[in-house]
């Protein structure tokens, strides 16, 4: 059996996701289907044109200070190196739109060269962008109006130290996700964190935005995970966890993760690591009803036992994405939890959680739909690129809320969703999933699928807004792990509201004074004197 360290570091492709040698071909009835969606082929990409890139002073003092060969202006690095991976960034990519174009990339190989770097930086007024992975979907590496140095992190790409009295790990950030499972698998352990974009995401990443991967039921949200971090600053380096808990002041470790490469840039990290599983199995229970389904999920999160992987989804997601008639009764409908185990003695504890959910109506698919969803679950991001190609608009948008609020939160994003899209003549298909879940709540998961207008980041801008809206008017959050960047920068200061931006802001100003770290991105801009702007 294939297991996450054996799949490789993807050298993911500018404006595509993935391994570029693992692309998928939709099947002949999904492009059928897309013609009953109205979806028309759009017109041939365009190629980037060129714009200038830093030359001059501010060139020379970073060759000087990082060595020539780590500094790149040539038009090829940098568009690789030009936004995220979202469909807008996917879309505009094609367009050839270089406005968000770093002018520069440089290449750190350590984090002395990080910090003397932000020093030079921030005395020179020069914006800097972190890059790892580059995987965001949210607009994280796309500052707002203005020339930036995006600074990627590739080079830090050690697995530095392991304690394993401790069972902790010190992982430099710029090492992919891939790349660190592999590592650690080397010493028999493994962190468990497998986010959907586990082939081309990194360490530093992870931190930065908080992360959470489809094994978050057993190891945690990633930073649950981390009990110390090295970050660099313009103002110097800062420190964190001498121990794994403390209650000397408020945990500062909290602040900087999820702070977005606003605050500083994280260089590495100390992680709890566990012995890798000798026991792995997934499997699959189907229930009549989401609601039934979610019923017994909950009761799983709240009373235990708690699998390492819960995961539902609704009659729309599993009618397209999961179902087999030979699995799902005959095609009678119904929904698909996917529930995954992993450690030592897993038997005993599937006994005992599919007690639990016989008990709330479910029943027993055995491992195939299991199985089969853990094979896949890494090819789906590459139907996007198809999907793309021929016309179709497909996007996902992720929130989280309490148990008591969750059937309200899906209705109304639902329903927001598919009034905002119809209202502009396309009618989407809407799915949702339950990944993570909580004691006290769950994470919901929305992909939204429909025919491209003649303006399809204003027409997905529209739908994402309307949504946005009905999250904030359900009470719940405007992001469980995707991260605010500058997509959700807006709907944030308004969820956590004017005096906590205020507080963030000043923290910036005081680590950040010239304010050269991802201006725009998470915290709004401010003024001369530190105030809101």
């Amino acid at each position: 059996m294939m297991t996450e360290s054996d799949l490789p570091v993807a050298q993911l492709t500018p404006g595509r996701w993935g391994d570029p040698a693992r692309t998928v071909a939709l099947p002949a009835a999904a492009l059928e289907a897309l013609k009953h969606l109205g979806v028309c082929r759009p017109a041939d990409p365009a190629d980037p044109a060129d714009r200038p890139g830093l030359a001059g002073e501010a060139m020379e003092l970073l060759e000087k200070l990082l060595g020539a060969e780590h500094v790149k202006t040539d038009l090829e690095t940098r568009w690789g190196h030009t936004r995220g991976y979202s469909t807008p960034d996917l879309l505009r990519h094609r367009a050839g739109d270089t406005t968000d174009m770093p002018a520069a990339v440089v290449y750190p190989g350590s984090h002395d060269d990080v910090q003397a770097l932000l020093t030079v930086c921030s005395e020179r007024r020069l914006v800097v962008v972190p890059y790892a992975g580059g995987t965001s979907v949210v607009g994280g590496l796309a500052p707002q109006g203005t020339a930036f140095i995006a600074v990627d992190l590739r080079r830090l790409d050690r697995l530095v130290e392991i304690d394993e009295i401790s069972r902790t790990a010190t992982i430099e950030a710029g090492v992919r996700g891939t790349a660190a499972e592999a590592l650690l698998a080397d010493r028999g352990y493994t962190l468990g964190h497998f986010p959907q974009s586990y082939e081309g995401a990194s360490i530093g990443g992870y931190a930065a935005t908080r992360s959470s991967g489809q094994s978050s039921a057993g190891y945690g949200r990633f930073d649950q995970m981390v009990v110390g971090l090295t970050m660099a600053t313009p103002r110097g380096t800062i420190r964190l966890g001498r121990a794994p808990m403390s209650a000397a002041g408020p945990d500062l470790r909290q602040l900087m993760l999820g702070s977005e490469g606003t605050l500083g840039i994280i260089t590495s990290v100390v992680l709890r690591i566990r012995p890798r599983p000798v026991e792995r199995s997934f499997e699959g229970w189907r229930f009549e009803s989401f609601d039934q389904g979610l019923a017994a999920i909950r009761r799983l999160a709240q009373d235990g036992p708690l699998p390492t992987v819960l995961r539902l989804s609704d009659e729309a997601e599993t009618a397209i994405n999961l179902a087999d008639p030979n699995v799902l009764g005959g095609g009678s409908g119904g929904v698909l939890a996917i529930v995954g185990f992993e450690g030592e003695h897993t038997a005993v504890r599937r006994t005992e959680v599919a007690d639990v959910l016989a008990a709330a109506g479910g029943e027993a698919l055995g491992e195939g739909p299991g199985e089969t969803w853990r094979e896949g679950r890494y090819r789906a991001p590459y139907l996007r690129d198809p999907l793309l190609d021929e016309g179709a608009l497909v996007e996902t948008l992720e929130t989280a809320g309490f148990w008591s609020a969750l059937p309200a939160l899906k209705a109304q994003v639902t329903e927001a969703l598919v009034t905002a899209l119809t209202g502009q003549g396309t009618p989407p298909i809407v799915l949702c999933h339950v990944s993570h879940v909580y004691e006290t709540g769950a994470s919901l998961y929305f992909t939204v699928l429909c025919a491209q207008t003649d303006d399809p980041i204003g027409q997905w801008q529209q739908a994402k807004s309307a949504a946005n809206t009905a999250i904030a008017a359900a009470g719940a959050t405007i992001t469980h792990h995707h991260g605010v960047g500058t997509d959700h920068s807006t709907a944030y200061a308004a969820e956590v509201g004017p005096l906590a931006i205020e507080a963030l802001q000043a923290v910036k100003h005081v680590l950040d004074p010239n304010s050269i770290l991802n201006p725009g991105i998470l915290i709004s801009p401010q003024r001369e004197d530190g105030s809101p702007a």
